[in-house]
């Protein structure tokens, strides 16, 4: 009687299970279909599945939680490892002791199961205690709260998809200790019970032995069907629930991690992406010819990829982006998780919409409008509903446009907040790439809707105009080199061609104007005549390189600036180029290649540490008295973007009399000075500025002077420092190896 109870109930279950689960599956894969074509996302199709599953069996992305990474790895395997039990269950609702053909009762197979079964459990005991040790609780204050990186999260699913893993676990290994005292009962089965089958279950198993055969086939019946109904239970409810990330990315993250920007595994970070419109990138050349009716950018859900629309629905709610993210830990209301999960939620509820839209017959979208205009109140699968969600007219006659994602769905605050620094990206274990959509979020805003903040739009016109940011005229782009006791030779002027010196240096706007970058500037020309490096310059040929235009949103003035410049470059016979700007070594060594500009750029930092290596600069130490610690900052178009850590720390270390210590938050894990992103010509009105609390973190280090390697970093940093009162010098690597180069050269 209670075998046939149990296979009528799972039997019953597992329909009803499935068939949700499939239904749930149906819309999400229909609701990625809603998104534009995402060319190449597919293939190479070796370098792509060899990359994900590097990725996903090596757990890459688990940075700084080598717990927690242990942990879900385990979890993770005992999801396929353990399914085949799952499989015997149903076999052992009619026979206790039934086993797979084959695999069933071979020891090697045996012993896997049972070890991941521990781990899993060992694994899952372990989230559980992360997530109730950093959960916020009703009692906390909202700062405390907000500090969190589950705050914001659907607490209730991760509870569910917790105990789900947790009851299927112990289901495993109480049935493996059932198996093992049922088989010791029964004379034909008796030799499978020994510690070569069950290694790591037998001493459980051994305490059941005795029960009774009739009692521990039944036992074995109940735990069965208990593991079955829990699993096709969490089928169910991910089924009704399909914007369940944390169930979710058990599959989804798999296609999310294949289709990932860079095929070759590394993040979506470094160059922005081209604009597109109709599928192909927006040039100047291609702008005159693009429809009326183009849309530039990301307004509405439609105009997201189908790679877009998969990142939301993949989103495991797990809070490693928005616990890098400085404009979250700095009091702004930008969380990348919570954008994302907007994003996401969105897409659930208009989507259908869309699809309707898409499928409705010209006949059906006239007869849906004139219900409407007879008072017909549409609701979610109705033609008419369809029609409001893409802009066609509603109840009352009036026309009803697309919900616009800004401000409708992403507030404007949260979109500028973004400095793009890139951790939000670098820590996201599924791959979603946060900041192309911010970016395509702002592109729409800028060329599409004029809606930015004011600050933007007198900088774009200096851009213009002038080249630069400051709106300074191109005339002062040398005066930084007055007064050098050598000349800087200018292309055009001094030399006929780049090509005759080792190096064209490009000094960038605020290295060639800005005041406390000017003594950057000066001190990397310094070194490399020291050294014997020959370079030359552009002088007033030189233009912004475009980066805060196009951080900022305005693709087609960074197009109007990059092609300018690459003209400019390829006149000059440009063939090596240093920079000491990270935006500016960001745009031309890994962005002008999309505009025909291809180029052998060098980071200062870079070149420097070479020649220091190499004995060309010899730093000496000063006099006891005068040594100082320091701590490095990261700029994060130099660290996150580009992966370049090392050259500036062996700069330090390699100045005698410099002792260099690190902040809690650096490296891969560094916080952003609040520069990038054009932020650094914008006003921060929200929270705490990013510059005074990276600042103040950097003094608590105990250090004298801050080490940097962009000149916006020295900038903000500057005024961080400045505005939290306390007594440390800002200043740029080459700075620190220029003082100890010249006490060698005095000597």
């Amino acid at each position: 009687m209670l075998q046939t109870v149990a296979i009528v109930l799972v039997a019953l279950a597992t329909l009803v299970g499935v068939a949700i689960f499939t239904r749930g599956a149906a819309a999400i894969a229909a609701q990625v279909r809603v998104g534009r074509p995402a060319a190449g996302r597919l293939t190479p199709v070796g370098r792509r599945a060899w990359t994900a599953l590097a990725q996903i069996l090596g757990h890459g992305h688990f940075r700084g939680r080598p717990v927690v990474r242990a942990a879900h790895w385990a979890v993770m395997l005992s999801f396929p490892l353990l399914f085949l039990t799952l499989v015997t269950g149903y076999g052992q609702l009619a026979d206790p002791a039934f086993a797979l053909p084959l695999l069933g009762h071979l020891p090697p197979w045996e012993w896997l199961t049972e070890a991941i079964a521990w781990l899993g459990l060992v694994g899952i005991v372990g989230l559980i205690a992360v997530r109730l040790r950093t959960q916020p609780r009703p009692a906390d204050e909202p700062e405390t709260a907000r500090r969190s990186r589950f705050f914001g999260s659907t607490r209730w699913q991760a509870y569910v998809v917790e105990a789900v893993i947790l009851a299927v676990v112990l289901c495993v290994l109480a049935l493996r200790a059932l198996e093992f005292a049922y088989y010791a009962g029964e004379p034909e089965l008796a030799r499978y019970a020994t510690t070569v089958h069950f290694p790591l279950t037998a001493w459980l198993g051994e305490t059941l032995t005795g029960s009774g055969q009739a009692t521990l086939a039944g036992a074995i019946t109940v735990v069965a069907a208990v593991k079955i109904l829990v699993s096709v239970g969490w089928l169910a409810i991910v089924g009704l629930q399909p914007s369940m990330g944390v169930a979710w990315h058990r599959f989804l993250a798999v296609l999310n991690v294949y289709a990932r920007r860079e095929p070759g595994g590394g993040p979506a970070l470094g160059p922005a992406q081209p604009l597109l419109a109709a599928g192909a990138p927006v040039t100047l050349e291609t702008l005159e010819d693009l429809p009326e009716d183009a849309t530039l950018g990301v307004g509405t859900l439609a105009d997201f990829t189908w790679k877009g629309l998969l990142d939301f629905s993949t989103c495991t709610e797990c809070g490693r982006c928005q616990d890098q993210c400085p404009a979250w830990h700095t009091g702004k209301p930008l969380s990348p998780k919570l954008f994302t999960l907007a994003l996401r939620d969105h897409a659930a509820a208009t989507a259908p919409f869309l699809r309707a839209a898409a499928a409705a017959s010209p006949e059906q979208l006239s007869a849906a409008t004139l219900a409407g205009r007879d008072g017909f109140t549409p609701h979610t699968g109705d033609v008419l509903g369809a029609l409001a969600a893409v802009g066609a007219t509603g109840p009352t006659g009036v026309a009803v446009g697309p919900t616009a994602l800004v401000p409708d769905v992403v507030a404007p605050d949260v979109l500028w907040s973004c400095t793009m620094c890139g951790a939000c990206v670098h820590q996201c274990p599924v791959d979603i790439e946060h900041v192309d959509h911010i970016l395509d979020l702002r592109r729409h805003e800028v060329l599409m809707a004029s809606a930015f903040p004011a600050e933007l739009g007198q900088m774009f016109k200096k851009l213009e105009t002038k080249g630069n940011p400051w709106g300074l005229a191109a005339r002062k782009r040398l005066d930084w080199a007055k007064d050098l006791e050598f000349e800087v030779p200018v292309v055009g002027a001094d030399v006929e061609s780049a090509a005759e010196v080792d190096y064209l240096f490009w000094v960038g706007c605020a290295g060639a104007l800005e005041d406390r970058a000017k003594k950057t500037t000066r001190a990397v020309a310094e070194l490399l005549h020291t050294a014997g490096v020959s370079f030359a310059v552009l002088g007033d040929g030189e233009s912004c390189t475009g980066d805060p235009a196009r951080r900022a949103g305005n693709e087609l003035l960074f197009q109007m600036l990059a092609a300018q410049n690459v003209e400019t470059l390829t006149q000059a016979g440009a063939r090596k180029i240093v920079v000491t700007c990270a935006h500016c070594f960001n745009t031309l060594a890994r962005e002008y290649p999309q505009v025909g500009g291809h180029f052998e750029v060098v980071h200062h930092t870079q070149l420097l540490n070479r020649l220091v290596r190499e004995g060309r600069l010899t730093p000496v130490a000063p006099p006891a008295a005068e040594a100082r610690t320091v701590t490095y900052h990261d700029p994060c178009f130099l660290g996150r973007h580009n992966q370049v850590y090392a050259p500036p720390r062996e700069l330090l270390d390699a100045l005698p009399g410099t002792t260099a210590v690190e902040m809690p938050r650096s490296g891969e894990t560094a916080m952003c000075c609040g520069g990038g992103g054009a932020r650094v010509w914008m006003e921060e009105k929200i929270g705490t500025r990013v510059n005074v609390e990276r600042a103040r973190e950097a003094a608590a280090t105990g250090a004298t002077a801050v080490a940097t390697a962009c000149p916006f970093c020295t900038t903000m940093l500057s005024d961080g420092v400045a505005a939290n009162g306390d007594e440390v010098e800002v200043l740029d690597v080459a700075q620190l190896l220029l003082a100890g180069v010249r006490r060698g050269r005095d000597t």
